[in-house]
């Protein structure tokens, strides 16, 4: 993906997770549901922004940002541990 791919699906992450808030305070999921959903969508935004920062610093060091890759959930989820 590229910087302006990564940034788009950011933006719609983003947008799902505006949507679902607003959907649990009309009632149309429940509490479950939208915590669920969530903790997809914070998982895979974190995985965005985790390729994001290794493209830019891969080239910020002169290197080929294609060749950052995504990491598995488990790996990015646990950076903060």
């Amino acid at each position: 993906m590229r910087d302006d791919e990564i940034l788009t699906r950011i933006s719609a992450l983003v947008d799902e997770e505006h949507e679902l808030r607003n959907r649990l305070t009309q009632g149309e999921v429940t509490t479950d549901e939208e915590q669920e959903r969530i903790k997809q969508l914070e998982t895979a935004l974190d995985q965005c922004w985790d390729l994001l920062r290794q493209r830019r610093a891969r080239r910020s060091a002169g290197e080929d940002p294609d060749n950052a890759a995504a990491r598995p959930a488990n790996e990015v989820e646990n950076y903060r541990q």
